[in-house]
């Protein structure tokens, strides 16, 4: 971390501005003791200290450079010392982490504070209410999910899923009117970076505030699990601007004529057969094929064919259109000429400046066969498959 705005970033992790000599502990001295309980709440949770890192859950994050704060600080370590039974200033039995990656200014965005903020930093922020609190250490009390072999199967499934655009994944906003009851058995969403799977909603409980509430298995995706209140996750997935919800294998059609008023429209698969009189497309014109996803009309995106290398310099015709829905159109493309490279057409055509150009999302593969690896992208079992040239036809990987 850089020295830059240094004593900025201290005051406004916990105030540790210098201390004013004061008869008994000042307001700063309380704030510092309060703050060095709340590390050693999280160490007593987690068996271990807070560490830095991306990755890490935001309260963790500040944990540890809080903790970082008060080692360095002379006065600080004096006031917490005598607390101190679990060595953390020392680091004693401790696997303390590597100084976090991010500068003063990052950290400072990570907090809310922009630069030339004119609140300034003198003003209290990010003071929880201790039900913020709770839900907060809801979230961050995480453990390892013992029986996780029963759940990786559906976190692989969704992860193939989303690669394939059989799922996509939405913004959650307050504003749209995402409700606690939107937070069923078996949804998943992405909370922190982790997909979150809720295995179980329990019965209903009612809140101190006579809302309704239930008590939840939530399993993540680095095999960790936490019995939190759907209240709290329902606040946690507002908070992280990130989250996501995944949306059901079902959430529209992959290919259809029309698209349902949900659907969001992603573009079109097209298969192209080349009119060029090049050796090799002559000799094999009713197998080599163009294979692309455009998100335009396909008319717009081969017209002035004969001008591109990429359609061989020359024009086309197209023999096949498949249109889509929610899909991300560069992952299926990807993911198409991955399932069909071996039968990748290595061809080198000259563009209209005399210059060698490698034309390369042509493919010797018949036109069955790619409707068949369609058929497989709707049904989800593509990533399974690569095609085989020797027998014309897709094939299990490692079959």
């Amino acid at each position: 971390m850089s020295d830059l705005d240094l004593d900025e970033l201290r005051a406004e992790l916990e105030g540790f501005a210098q201390p004013k000599k004061q008869a008994g502990r000042s307001p700063r001295e309380e704030r510092i003791i309060a703050g060095f309980e709340e590390i050693q709440r999280f160490v007593e949770t987690h068996g271990r200290a807070p560490q830095h890192g991306e990755h890490r859950d935001i309260f963790e994050r500040l944990y540890a450079v809080r903790l970082d704060r008060i080692r360095e600080q002379a006065d600080c370590r004096a006031l917490v010392e005598p607390l101190d039974h679990q060595g953390l200033l020392a680091g004693e039995g401790l696997n303390l982490p590597q100084a976090d990656e991010l500068d003063d200014d990052a950290l400072l965005a990570e907090l809310g504070m922009a630069e030339g903020d004119p609140t300034g930093i003198t003003e209290l922020r990010h003071v929880r209410s201790a039900a913020e609190k709770r839900e907060a250490e809801e979230i961050a009390n995480r453990e390892r999910c013992e029986d996780f072999d029963q759940f990786k199967p559906l976190f692989d499934r969704v992860a193939k899923d989303l690669e394939i655009g059989a799922r996509i994944t939405r913004q959650i906003r307050k504003d749209a009117g995402f409700l606690k009851s939107d937070i069923q058995q078996g949804e998943f969403f992405i909370l922190g970076g982790q997909t979150v799977y809720v295995a179980e909603v329990g019965e209903p409980i009612k809140a101190p505030n006579g809302e309704t509430d239930a008590r939840l298995r939530v399993i993540y995706s680095n095999a960790t699990e936490s019995n939190l209140l759907l209240r709290s996750l329902q606040r946690a997935l507002y908070k992280d601007e990130t989250s996501r919800r995944i949306s059901e294998p079902s959430a529209g059609p992959l290919f259809a004529d029309e698209a349902d008023t949900d659907d969001l429209a992603s573009g079109t698969i097209y298969v192209l057969r080349s009119k060029s009189d090049h050796a090799t497309v002559a000799e094999n014109r009713e197998l080599v094929h163009k294979i692309g996803v455009t998100g335009g009309e396909v008319e717009q995106r081969i017209a002035g064919a004969r001008q591109q290398p990429t359609f061989l310099m020359a024009d086309v015709e197209v023999v096949a259109t498949y249109r889509l829905y929610n899909i991300n159109r560069s992952r299926l493309e990807n993911l198409i000429h991955r399932v069909f490279d071996p039968a990748r057409l290595k061809i080198t055509i000259p563009d209209r400046f005399g210059r060698n150009v490698e034309a390369r999302e042509w493919f010797l593969v018949p036109l069955f066969v790619i409707d068949e690896a369609v058929d497989r992208i709707k049904d989800g079992s593509i990533t399974d498959y690569i095609y085989d040239p020797p027998t014309a036809s897709l094939r299990l990987v490692g079959g």
